[in-house]
């Protein structure tokens, strides 16, 4: 059953509100600009697309049009954040960070400032754009970069969340939306903390396998849950925050159950689930199935049928639940 304490919306899984991530990101930004003068946006050419409009045509005296150049995208965010401003950059994820990935790395996060990375357009949501505008693998590119946090919303309203949550935090920030409208699972009332990982899913019963979800995909991990509800009981978490985990929450659920799924749109390598295969295998060892893209480039389609064709449904989560549910078993009576 969904967990009271997470306080979602009750008829989240009628799927009947949809919005894209990036849209929570375009409210949050015009928010934080009526409340902080120091909060400033830079954009690569992109702001219908990456939800920054609103905020450029309310404050065109804090909004700087970088063209097509992530590289000043970056270094100039950089030396903003350096004066004391809060500086929002923004294009689509595969080209910031992708292009730019070495002047984020040594203008922002070896200076540990305060410049916060939103990356539009990543996973596979891109649809019909194809695998050069399908950022696979950015969070692999974020969290290895010290100082940096890392944070995928699982919908629109937690996206808007973040964004404060990014504004207020002391060093550079990765904020990943989607293009996709993705169904709403939160509510206003939803707690949100960076560094938090939230259980929002929990049957009634003695936990079988616990599934560790990050962004939109989260909706179809609870879709397999809820289907699993008697045959495999399992925790459900929202891990949001990639860099910092959240330890103890992870190691709780992984204890708990004994076996592990991770759900996450981006290359299975270097993401969420290598995060947390590394927290697991250092302190709680347990049976572990990767959902996520299989090293593999992704192409151009409808976001819904992508998602079935490389296998981050529902259904796929389902029958990765039932391979490491296996093991575990199978592990136990060696």
């Amino acid at each position: 059953m969904l967990n009271p304490d997470a306080k979602l919306r009750e008829d989240l899984f009628d799927a009947k509100e949809q919005a894209p991530t990036r849209d929570g990101f375009g409210k949050g930004l015009l928010e934080l600009g009526e409340k902080n003068p120091n909060v400033v946006v830079l954009c690569a050419d992109l702001a219908e697309s990456t939800r920054v409009l609103p905020f450029k045509e309310k404050y065109p005296d804090r909004y700087i049009e970088m063209g097509v150049a992530e590289q000043n995208l970056a270094t100039i965010g950089s030396g903003l954040a350096n004066y004391g401003k809060i500086p929002f950059i923004t294009s689509y994820a595969t080209f910031s960070p992708g292009r730019n990935n070495e002047q984020i790395r040594t203008t922002i996060a070896l200076n540990n400032v305060p410049v916060k990375i939103a990356g539009s357009h990543a996973g596979l949501s891109v649809g019909p754009d194809g695998a050069t505008h399908q950022a696979l693998e950015d969070i692999a590119l974020m969290r290895v970069q010290p100082n940096m946090t890392v944070i995928s919303p699982c919908d629109v309203e937690e996206a808007r969340k973040a964004t404060f949550a990014a504004a207020a935090t002391p060093g550079p920030v990765y904020i990943r939306l989607a293009r996709a409208s993705t169904p709403l699972i939160t509510t206003a009332e939803t707690p949100f903390e960076i560094g938090k990982a939230q259980t929002v899913w929990e049957s009634g019963h003695a936990p079988a396998v616990a599934i560790f979800a990050t962004g939109p995909l989260l909706y179809h991990a609870l879709m397999a849950a809820k289907e699993l509800e008697h045959a495999a009981p399992s925790i459900v978490v929202n891990v949001h925050t990639i860099k910092p985990l959240d330890q103890e929450a992870i190691i709780a659920a992984a204890k708990s159950a004994g076996a592990v799924v991770t759900v996450e749109e981006h290359q299975a390598a270097g993401g969420m689930g290598s995060a947390i295969a590394e927290l697991l295998a250092a302190q709680c060892p347990v049976p572990i199935e990767f959902v996520g893209v299989q090293d593999q480039f992704g192409q151009s389609g409808d976001p819904a049928e992508l998602i079935e064709h490389y296998g981050l449904s529902a259904p796929h989560i389902s029958a990765a639940v039932a391979k490491v549910v296996a093991r575990k078993k199978n592990a136990a009576t060696m």
